[in-house]
């Protein structure tokens, strides 16, 4: 199966399609978006099996645990030229429209996020161990190395569309660690020495060198922690580490996924037709 980082994949795209067209619009937006999936399908399809569109929640369980988690973004939107509203209005219209009429399952949770989807099929259906001929190859197709740390399935794999190269991790398990103590910036989460509103006040976060990660990242945590890093490292343990994803979400993931119906093709056609895909309709087969 084929797992789509959906929001991250699309918006990806059309950051590097906006170099080319001087304006965005709801058209030219959902023709972005299933010319990507096309290409992407056509291109893996026959190793890795049918796309499986992962899709973000609203709202994040996250937030409820840490309320500085992508807190920046709201703010670096609103600074940005792009039409953001329109932008996320057809993201949802269109996975709404995939949802409908495309051969492919769509999942969505409540509270959750596309890693968080991502994750609990990759624990339902990756295989420890050494490579197995027998379980099902995945491919998860995001640019987000969040998801290395799930490269410890032997059938998992990973493929980043925007600079068209496969992520690869030799030690997923030290990796996580290291992104652990390192934590995220992108997605509003500091060091494990800094607190947690260290982003959104504008401070610097505490030095982490180098060396240090690479003494620690091999470590019980209660080995060189003290009770306040201890709590900072458990917080960041909790919002990068996708085995943290709570198992009833995990379950209702799950449940989705194993009994999703995924519509017919023959819905296509009059789709591309209403919606004057003209140049997409020419390749009708690829989806």
């Amino acid at each position: 199966m084929i797992l789509v980082d959906f929001n991250q994949i699309c918006i990806a795209n059309l950051m590097m399609q906006l170099k080319h067209v001087g304006t965005l619009d709801e058209d030219m937006i959902r023709h972005m978006i299933l010319n990507s999936l096309r290409a992407n399908r056509q291109k893996f399809t026959e190793d890795f099996g049918e796309l499986v569109i992962c899709c973000d929640d609203r709202n994040y369980w996250r937030k409820d645990i840490f309320p500085y988690y992508k807190a920046h973004r709201r703010g670096d939107r609103e600074k940005s030229p792009l039409d953001w509203n329109l932008i996320f209005e057809t993201l949802n219209k269109v996975r709404d429209e995939i949802k409908e009429t495309f051969p492919y399952k769509v999942i969505r949770e409540d509270r959750a996020e596309a890693d968080d989807i991502i994750a609990s099929i990759c624990h339902k259906y990756g295989h420890l161990g050494i490579k197995n001929s027998s379980a099902e190859p995945i491919l998860i197709l995001s640019s987000d190395k969040d998801f290395a740390q799930l490269q410890k399935y032997a059938n998992v794999e990973q493929y980043a569309p925007s600079t068209k190269k496969w992520i690869r991790i030799s030690n997923p398990e030290r990796y996580l660690r290291e992104h652990i103590l390192r934590g995220d910036r992108g997605d509003g989460i500091p060091n494990f020495l800094s607190k947690d509103s260290c982003f959104v006040n504008g401070e610097r976060q505490k030095p982490l060198s180098t060396k240090k990660v690479d003494a620690w990242a091999s470590l019980d945590p209660s080995e060189f922690c003290d009770d306040l890093m201890l709590r900072n490292y458990s917080r960041n343990e909790t919002l990068v580490n996708l085995d943290c994803v709570p198992e009833t979400m995990q379950n209702s993931i799950i449940d989705q996924f194993d009994k999703y119906e995924e519509p017919s093709r023959k819905g296509l056609l009059n789709y591309f037709i209403t919606n004057r895909l003209r140049n997409l309709t020419e390749h009708i087969g690829d989806f």
